[in-house]
């Protein structure tokens, strides 16, 4: 509203008011009320009395009369539309528009007017709403790939401040895209954030770690068995891929245990060992670690031909004596209770939901960490393998997958070949039939890397990611964010505003940060869009990143009722059951330590 326009408006009201008010007294004036009538009547009965003076205490009681009945009427109160004019009145310039709510022409056939919708995507898992027009909000990589394409990538890039929500928003992701008859796979769940939502959805939860589980790492498992199904060329090239991704895991093994990769020789040798014992192993035994140390010590002509010894055996124990002792760390050292031995469990081809659980593995076992996850991916994108080799056989329906990589960094230091791996995918998951969402905290945990090869593979994660959504960042974070992504200074201001701290006078009950639950979801050089994501019961007790903080409920009950139950016993034993009583024993002696 112009200046004009609001001072005419207050003309308005002004006038309003003052003809009210004069409505109001010449209503009492006109005689409209029988006053004046009652006026006359008196001075006629004071002259056909023939005295002025009972005229005038006539007239004088009648006004009165008629005067205390017109204060006794309540005034009828005019409040102009915009406030009171005035200090302080309160007047506004426009009122705040309603809330727009999204609805099926079933849900709301009954009501109008209908708005025009706000542009906010409708393709894919209910994420929350928007946070300016209130309208859903849906989206997920999967679906925005192969439904909507808005994105030529499959991917989800989450950045955010911790205890802000960013797995929480993953997690609703991976039940949404369940529901659809997409399989989610948490290949190393690290804290666990996402072992509950499995087993609520029926799917498969494998723990690795000393004494929960392990892995063998030369089973070929569900491409082992795809390859038996398929059978004839298909069948071979299936086998020779599992072999070649079983050579690869045992050399990341070797690679962790030494802290530099393996000698190409080194290589040739190993594959040499790998099919002298896929030929020789009976059918339904699994390949063990052991059993390559055995054929190493053993020598036979087909391994010893790679290493060419020419039938010297001190050339051949040169060749493969490191290699033997990098297997024996292996076997002896760290790694050992977990990769030595067949595999606990095998992941099921046929689960609705995978999750393997390395959060038994201790914060500083970085090597056990890197191996376990290299692992867990290895026997992961295995199975996905081969089921896409079973559907494009006809043996078995086409299954799209979803790969959850939380907490980044963490594996990202780990090891270097979990980079090459991560990057691998990052360009290959259109292939593979795999959508994937890594979760970190800021770009600098890619700068936190060994080599400037690793630190640049880790930066090309956000720039190949089909969807970037932020949570709260510092300033700083988000400006080096922009030059990769693009973002505005309104869209940089808004983020940061989220990662501030709520404000001192909060009393602590139900208070949460400003910025938890709220997203700004990048795709290309298109507007974010921010949302707010209010997560349902259900999803609060399956996804709670605070367990160590939750207060025990049942323990403290359970200790109370313990509690309650001493100080009966003791009620019915006598007082000379309680510590300090007169005469119970070695009251003396505790005395002081009863005493308040």
């Amino acid at each position: 509203m112009s200046r004009r326009e609001q001072k005419q408006a207050e003309r308005a009201d002004r006038l309003a008011e003052e003809r009210q008010t004069l409505t109001a007294v010449g209503g009492g004036a006109d005689g409209g009320d029988g006053t004046a009538g009652a006026l006359t009547e008196g001075a006629s009965k004071g002259a056909a009395k023939g005295t002025a003076k009972g005229a005038a205490k006539e007239t004088s009681k009648g006004a009165a009369k008629k005067a205390s009945k017109a204060q006794a009427k309540p005034r009828e109160l005019f409040v102009p539309h915009r406030g009171w004019y005035g200090v302080g009145g309160g007047r506004v310039g426009y009122m705040d528009p309603p809330t727009m709510w999204r609805a099926t022409t079933v849900q709301a056939c009954g009501m109008w007017p209908f708005a025009a919708g706000s542009g906010s995507p409708m393709t894919g898992v209910p994420l929350g709403q928007h946070l300016f027009t209130g309208a859903t909000v849906c989206g997920d990589p999967l679906n925005w790939f192969t439904r909507a394409r808005y994105i030529s990538n499959p991917s989800l890039f989450m950045l955010g401040m911790p205890g802000l929500g960013k797995s929480t928003l993953v997690n609703r992701m991976l039940i949404g895209l369940a529901a659809t008859g997409v399989v989610p796979l948490v290949l190393g769940d690290l804290k666990p954030d996402y072992a509950d939502t499995v087993r609520a959805l029926g799917g498969q939860v494998i723990s690795i770690g000393r004494g929960r589980g392990g892995i063998n790492v030369l089973d070929p498992g569900a491409m082992g068995e795809a390859a038996a199904k398929i059978g004839g060329e298909a069948g071979e090239v299936l086998k020779a891929e599992a072999h070649g991704r079983v050579l690869n895991m045992v050399a990341a093994l070797i690679t962790i245990v030494r802290g530099r990769p393996m000698d190409d020789h080194e290589q040739s040798v190993l594959s040499a060992v790998l099919h002298h014992l896929r030929e020789r192993t009976p059918e339904g035994r699994a390949v063990l670690l052991p059993d390559v140390l055995r054929v190493l010590t053993e020598g036979p002509p087909r391994v010893r031909a790679v290493t060419l010894d020419r039938g010297d055996d001190a050339r051949y124990r040169d060749a493969v004596d490191p290699l033997h002792r990098s297997l024996l760390g292996i076997l002896d050292g760290p790694l050992g209770d977990t990769f030595a031995s067949e595999t606990s469990t095998r992941i099921d081809p046929d689960a609705p939901a995978v999750c393997i659980d390395i959060s038994g593995i201790g914060e500083a076992d970085t090597q056990l960490t890197a191996a376990a996850m290299l692992a867990a991916w290895s026997d992961g994108l295995g199975t996905v393998a081969a089921s896409h080799a079973l559907a494009d056989a006809g043996l078995a329906p086409r299954r799209w997958f979803f790969t959850v990589l939380d907490e980044l960094w963490r594996p990202l230091r780990a090891a270097s070949g979990i980079v090459d791996r991560i990057d691998a995918l990052t360009r290959l998951n259109r292939s593979l039939g795999l959508g994937d969402a890594k979760i970190t905290h800021t770009l600098k945990d890619a700068e936190a890397l060994g080599t400037d090869a690793d630190r640049a593979k880790a930066r090309g994660f956000v720039e190949r990611a089909g969807m970037v959504v932020c949570a709260g960042l510092p300033k700083t974070e988000m400006e080096d964010l922009g030059k990769v992504v693009g973002l505005s200074r309104r869209e940089i201001e808004l983020v940061s505003s989220w990662s501030s701290p709520p404000g001192w006078g909060v009393n602590g009950d139900n208070e949460e940060p400003p910025g938890r639950g709220r997203f700004l979801i990048k795709v290309g050089g298109r507007p974010g869009i921010p949302i707010k994501v209010a997560i349902t019961d259900a999803e609060r007790r399956l996804h709670n990143t605070n367990t160590r903080w939750t207060p025990n409920e049942d323990a403290v009950e359970k200790a109370a009722a313990r509690a309650a139950e001493q100080v009966a016993r003791a009620a019915r034993e006598g007082l000379h059951g309680l510590p300090g009583a007169p005469g119970a024993p070695g009251t003396e002696a505790a005395a002081g330590r009863w005493t308040a």
